[in-house]
């Protein structure tokens, strides 16, 4: 199938912590709960869901201060974004979750599944953090994390969405779908929320709140008991590298792997055909 720009769903919202989260919705049964990263929204997923609403009610929530959820005045911490994570599977009652992760998804759907191991039936991941970093081959996002440089780069110069995220997509994005991805951030205030991730990415050198909890999925990873799927591009990035695809071979007990062909971070853009259809027939074995 052609990979399409467009975004056919319907605008859903539910109230968490005081604001409004947006959410799409497709297909019907036991939930499927789509994650994004940094600086993607729900339309990341648009061309995968249509594949995989067939096996369950598919959802794809905006992160705060992401997409159309609403930007509140608030630190934008890995507390705050598990507390609307966490809030939203409640606040819509989801159970029997299987989660479909990317990006800083990962590290909150995993961090969600480590606590709820009853109510996560699986996890789907792909270029996900889920583990502490050292600074090798990593020295843009060391800058990003420098307070002055960091701003003026990714909020006032809008490098995050203008370079890093087609940067970081093997085929050239249509002018749709690059707007689509802007669309959330229209202001240098706006992408804050973009600014804060760089900053909470776990290094060694910031052993912060963070740090800690992604340390301690880190760490957990090898208790997890539900079937997991990683889906994997090559030749990928630093997140899912080979080494690092035998990394999560040796801590995830009942692990799948799944190689979708090229692609570097953003492989939804990339392989959406091979990642639905790879979801699809994991789901058929495991369920």
């Amino acid at each position: 199938m052609a990979i399409s720009a467009a975004f056919p769903f319907a605008s859903r919202y539910i109230n968490v912590e005081g604001a409004r989260i947006h959410y799409i919705e497709q297909g019907s049964g036991d939930p499927i709960l789509f994650l994004h990263g940094n600086p993607t929204w729900s339309y990341l997923w648009r061309n995968i869901i249509p594949l995989v609403a067939p096996r369950g009610r598919c959802i794809a929530m905006d992160l705060i201060g992401f997409g159309k959820s609403d930007k509140p005045d608030i630190d934008y911490g890995y507390a705050d974004h598990m507390r609307y994570v966490e809030g939203f599977i409640h606040a819509l009652g989801l159970q029997n979750v299987t989660l479909v992760l990317h990006d800083w998804g990962g590290a909150f759907g995993f961090d969600y599944a480590l606590r709820h191991q009853d109510n996560v039936t699986g996890i789907a991941f792909m270029e996900a953090l889920a583990f502490t970093f050292r600074w090798e081959n990593l020295d843009t996002f060391k800058a990003f994390r420098t307070p002055e440089v960091g701003w003026k780069k990714i909020c006032e110069e809008n490098v995050f969405l203008e370079q890093l995220l087609p940067g970081l997509i093997l085929r050239k994005l249509s002018a749709e779908e690059h707007d689509a991805y802007r669309l959330p951030f229209p202001t240098v205030s706006s992408r804050k929320p973009i600014w804060r991730m760089p900053n909470l990415l776990p290094y060694g050198d910031k052993p912060d709140d963070a740090y800690q909890a992604v340390k301690t999925i880190e760490e957990g990873l090898s208790v997890l008991r539900m079937p997991t799927l990683l889906l994997w591009a090559h030749p990928g990035t630093v997140i899912t590298s080979m080494e690092r695809v035998q990394w999560f071979r040796e801590r995830l007990r009942n692990l799948t792997v799944v190689e979708v062909g090229p692609g570097l971070h953003y492989i939804q853009e990339d392989q959406p055909d091979a990642i639905g259809n790879a979801i699809v027939q994991w789901l058929e074995k495991t369920r």
